[in-house]
Protein backbone atom coordinates (compact mmCIF):
# COMPACT_ATOMS: atom_id res chain seq x y z
CA UNK A 1 0.00 0.00 0.00
CA UNK A 2 1.45 3.34 -1.05
CA UNK A 3 2.09 6.05 1.56
CA UNK A 4 1.74 9.71 0.56
CA UNK A 5 3.07 12.32 3.01
CA UNK A 6 1.06 15.50 2.51
CA UNK A 7 2.65 18.79 1.56
CA UNK A 8 -0.18 21.31 1.76
CA UNK A 9 0.81 24.79 0.64
CA UNK A 10 -0.83 28.04 1.73
CA UNK A 11 0.75 31.42 1.17
CA UNK A 12 4.01 29.81 0.17
CA UNK A 13 4.30 27.82 3.41
CA UNK A 14 3.75 24.18 4.26
CA UNK A 15 0.74 23.99 6.58
CA UNK A 16 -1.78 21.63 8.07
CA UNK A 17 -5.37 22.74 8.52
CA UNK A 18 -8.01 21.40 10.88
CA UNK A 19 -11.24 20.53 9.07
CA UNK A 20 -10.07 22.51 6.04
CA UNK A 21 -10.32 25.89 7.80
CA UNK A 22 -7.75 28.54 6.95
CA UNK A 23 -7.90 30.11 10.40
CA UNK A 24 -7.09 26.74 12.03
CA UNK A 25 -3.66 26.13 10.60
CA UNK A 26 -0.21 25.22 11.82
CA UNK A 27 2.83 26.17 9.76
CA UNK A 28 5.73 23.80 9.26
CA UNK A 29 8.13 25.80 7.12
CA UNK A 30 9.18 25.86 3.48
CA UNK A 31 7.36 23.31 1.30
CA UNK A 32 10.55 22.05 -0.34
CA UNK A 33 12.23 21.49 3.03
CA UNK A 34 9.24 19.50 4.23
CA UNK A 35 9.08 17.49 1.01
CA UNK A 36 12.79 16.65 1.15
CA UNK A 37 12.44 15.63 4.77
CA UNK A 38 9.89 13.00 3.79
CA UNK A 39 11.81 11.76 0.77
CA UNK A 40 14.97 11.53 2.90
CA UNK A 41 12.98 9.37 5.33
CA UNK A 42 11.95 7.00 2.56
CA UNK A 43 8.88 8.47 0.89
CA UNK A 44 8.60 7.50 -2.76
CA UNK A 45 5.48 9.60 -3.35
CA UNK A 46 4.04 12.93 -2.20
CA UNK A 47 0.53 14.33 -1.94
CA UNK A 48 0.68 18.05 -2.75
CA UNK A 49 -2.31 20.33 -2.28
CA UNK A 50 -2.31 23.92 -3.49
CA UNK A 51 -4.56 25.37 -0.80
CA UNK A 52 -4.39 28.85 -2.29
CA UNK A 53 -5.79 27.31 -5.46
CA UNK A 54 -8.53 25.56 -3.50
CA UNK A 55 -9.45 28.91 -1.93
CA UNK A 56 -9.66 30.66 -5.30
CA UNK A 57 -6.14 31.67 -6.32
CA UNK A 58 -5.46 29.06 -8.99
CA UNK A 59 -2.02 30.46 -9.84
CA UNK A 60 -0.91 30.56 -6.24
CA UNK A 61 2.24 28.57 -5.47
CA UNK A 62 2.72 27.45 -9.08
CA UNK A 63 6.43 28.16 -8.98
CA UNK A 64 6.85 26.34 -5.67
CA UNK A 65 5.02 23.29 -6.96
CA UNK A 66 7.17 23.14 -10.09
CA UNK A 67 10.22 23.32 -7.83
CA UNK A 68 8.92 20.42 -5.76
CA UNK A 69 8.40 18.31 -8.87
CA UNK A 70 11.86 19.14 -10.16
CA UNK A 71 13.83 18.77 -6.92
CA UNK A 72 12.21 15.70 -5.34
CA UNK A 73 11.97 13.48 -8.41
CA UNK A 74 9.31 11.27 -6.78
CA UNK A 75 5.77 10.32 -7.72
CA UNK A 76 3.53 13.33 -7.10
CA UNK A 77 -0.25 13.60 -7.00
CA UNK A 78 -1.48 17.18 -7.04
CA UNK A 79 -4.79 18.77 -6.14
CA UNK A 80 -6.21 22.17 -5.28
CA UNK A 81 -7.49 24.83 -7.64
CA UNK A 82 -7.65 22.63 -10.74
CA UNK A 83 -10.72 24.16 -12.32
CA UNK A 84 -10.46 23.13 -15.97
CA UNK A 85 -9.10 20.50 -18.33
CA UNK A 86 -6.51 23.08 -19.35
CA UNK A 87 -5.34 23.51 -15.74
CA UNK A 88 -5.00 19.75 -15.29
CA UNK A 89 -3.27 19.29 -18.63
CA UNK A 90 -0.74 21.98 -17.81
CA UNK A 91 0.23 20.27 -14.56
CA UNK A 92 0.46 16.84 -16.15
CA UNK A 93 2.67 18.24 -18.89
CA UNK A 94 4.84 19.93 -16.23
CA UNK A 95 5.71 16.56 -14.71
CA UNK A 96 3.08 15.93 -12.04
CA UNK A 97 2.40 12.19 -11.98
CA UNK A 98 -1.35 12.51 -11.57
CA UNK A 99 -3.92 15.17 -10.80
CA UNK A 100 -6.74 15.11 -8.25
CA UNK A 101 -10.00 16.51 -9.57
CA UNK A 102 -12.41 17.71 -6.90
CA UNK A 103 -15.04 20.33 -7.64
CA UNK A 104 -14.24 20.10 -11.37
CA UNK A 105 -15.12 16.39 -11.40
CA UNK A 106 -18.43 17.06 -9.64
CA UNK A 107 -19.46 20.01 -11.79
CA UNK A 108 -18.10 18.63 -15.07
CA UNK A 109 -17.73 14.83 -14.92
CA UNK A 110 -16.95 14.88 -18.62
CA UNK A 111 -13.60 16.46 -17.71
CA UNK A 112 -12.61 13.17 -16.08
CA UNK A 113 -13.20 11.31 -19.33
CA UNK A 114 -11.46 13.94 -21.42
CA UNK A 115 -8.33 13.89 -19.30
CA UNK A 116 -8.32 10.09 -19.10
CA UNK A 117 -8.54 9.92 -22.88
CA UNK A 118 -5.74 12.46 -23.28
CA UNK A 119 -3.26 11.24 -20.67
CA UNK A 120 -4.42 7.79 -19.57
CA UNK A 121 -6.69 7.00 -16.65
CA UNK A 122 -3.76 6.20 -14.37
CA UNK A 123 -3.00 9.94 -14.27
CA UNK A 124 -6.50 11.01 -13.19
CA UNK A 125 -7.79 10.78 -9.61
CA UNK A 126 -11.32 11.82 -8.70
CA UNK A 127 -11.68 13.33 -5.26
CA UNK A 128 -14.44 11.98 -3.03
CA UNK A 129 -14.56 14.33 -0.04
CA UNK A 130 -17.40 13.20 2.18
CA UNK A 131 -19.12 14.43 5.30
CA UNK A 132 -21.86 12.29 6.77
CA UNK A 133 -21.94 10.14 3.64
CA UNK A 134 -22.37 13.05 1.23
CA UNK A 135 -19.79 14.54 -1.08
CA UNK A 136 -18.88 18.13 -0.18
CA UNK A 137 -17.35 20.66 -2.56
CA UNK A 138 -16.21 24.30 -2.73
CA UNK A 139 -14.08 24.26 0.38
CA UNK A 140 -16.29 21.56 1.91
CA UNK A 141 -19.12 24.09 2.21
CA UNK A 142 -21.67 22.62 -0.23
CA UNK A 143 -23.18 19.13 -0.34
CA UNK A 144 -23.38 17.36 -3.70
CA UNK A 145 -25.01 14.00 -2.92
CA UNK A 146 -24.19 10.43 -1.89
CA UNK A 147 -20.49 9.61 -1.99
CA UNK A 148 -20.96 6.05 -3.24
CA UNK A 149 -23.09 7.26 -6.13
CA UNK A 150 -20.41 9.75 -7.11
CA UNK A 151 -17.65 7.14 -6.83
CA UNK A 152 -19.49 4.89 -9.27
CA UNK A 153 -20.07 7.79 -11.61
CA UNK A 154 -16.37 8.68 -11.57
CA UNK A 155 -15.48 5.07 -12.32
CA UNK A 156 -17.81 5.08 -15.31
CA UNK A 157 -16.34 8.39 -16.48
CA UNK A 158 -12.84 6.92 -16.66
CA UNK A 159 -11.08 7.91 -13.45
CA UNK A 160 -8.05 5.78 -12.65
CA UNK A 161 -8.34 6.06 -8.87
CA UNK A 162 -10.35 7.67 -6.09
CA UNK A 163 -9.09 9.84 -3.26
CA UNK A 164 -11.46 9.43 -0.33
CA UNK A 165 -11.25 12.08 2.37
CA UNK A 166 -13.48 11.57 5.37
CA UNK A 167 -14.11 15.19 6.32
CA UNK A 168 -15.77 14.12 9.58
CA UNK A 169 -12.40 13.06 11.02
CA UNK A 170 -9.93 15.01 8.85
CA UNK A 171 -7.28 16.93 10.77
CA UNK A 172 -8.53 15.87 14.21
CA UNK A 173 -5.86 13.19 14.83
CA UNK A 174 -8.39 10.96 16.57
CA UNK A 175 -8.16 7.97 14.26
CA UNK A 176 -10.12 6.76 11.27
CA UNK A 177 -13.70 5.65 10.88
CA UNK A 178 -13.27 2.39 8.94
CA UNK A 179 -16.92 1.90 7.96
CA UNK A 180 -17.19 4.50 5.14
CA UNK A 181 -13.77 3.40 3.83
CA UNK A 182 -14.86 -0.22 3.68
CA UNK A 183 -18.15 0.71 2.05
CA UNK A 184 -16.36 2.64 -0.69
CA UNK A 185 -13.68 0.00 -1.34
CA UNK A 186 -16.40 -2.64 -1.69
CA UNK A 187 -18.48 -0.46 -4.02
CA UNK A 188 -15.81 0.18 -6.68
CA UNK A 189 -13.10 -1.69 -8.54
CA UNK A 190 -10.92 1.43 -8.62
CA UNK A 191 -7.88 1.86 -6.36
CA UNK A 192 -8.85 3.97 -3.34
CA UNK A 193 -6.44 6.31 -1.55
CA UNK A 194 -7.62 7.18 1.96
CA UNK A 195 -7.12 10.48 3.78
CA UNK A 196 -8.51 11.83 7.02
CA UNK A 197 -7.87 10.86 10.61
CA UNK A 198 -4.96 8.44 10.12
CA UNK A 199 -3.08 8.79 13.41
CA UNK A 200 -1.50 5.44 14.31
CA UNK A 201 0.03 2.25 12.96
CA UNK A 202 -3.23 0.54 13.83
CA UNK A 203 -5.11 2.90 11.50
CA UNK A 204 -2.67 2.10 8.70
CA UNK A 205 -2.99 -1.65 9.25
CA UNK A 206 -6.79 -1.44 9.31
CA UNK A 207 -6.91 0.51 6.07
CA UNK A 208 -4.58 -2.01 4.43
CA UNK A 209 -6.81 -4.87 5.61
CA UNK A 210 -9.84 -3.16 4.10
CA UNK A 211 -8.07 -3.21 0.74
CA UNK A 212 -7.21 0.43 0.06
CA UNK A 213 -4.45 1.20 -2.42
CA UNK A 214 -2.84 4.06 -0.49
CA UNK A 215 -3.01 6.50 2.39
CA UNK A 216 -2.31 10.19 2.85
CA UNK A 217 -0.57 11.22 6.07
CA UNK A 218 -1.05 14.81 7.18
CA UNK A 219 -1.56 16.33 10.61
CA UNK A 220 -0.59 13.26 12.62
CA UNK A 221 2.64 12.91 10.65
CA UNK A 222 3.63 16.53 11.17
CA UNK A 223 2.75 16.52 14.86
CA UNK A 224 4.67 13.32 15.48
CA UNK A 225 1.68 11.15 16.37
CA UNK A 226 2.89 8.71 13.72
CA UNK A 227 6.29 8.49 12.06
CA UNK A 228 6.77 8.00 8.35
CA UNK A 229 9.09 5.05 8.96
CA UNK A 230 6.47 3.38 11.13
CA UNK A 231 3.78 3.91 8.47
CA UNK A 232 6.02 2.59 5.70
CA UNK A 233 6.85 -0.53 7.71
CA UNK A 234 3.28 -1.56 8.42
CA UNK A 235 1.95 -0.60 4.99
CA UNK A 236 4.39 -2.76 3.03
Amino acid sequence: MRVFPAVDILGGRCVQLVQGKRDCRTEYGAPLECALRWTDEGAEALHIINLDGAFGNAGGNAGLIRELVRETGVYIQLGGGIRSVEDASSWLETGVSRVILGTLAIEHPEAVKELSDLFGKERVVAGVDARGGNVVVKGWEESAGDYIGWAKRFEEAGAGALLFTNVDVEGLQNGIDPKPVEKLVNATSLPVIVAGGISSSEDVVNIKKIGADGIVLGSALYSGRISLREALEVSG
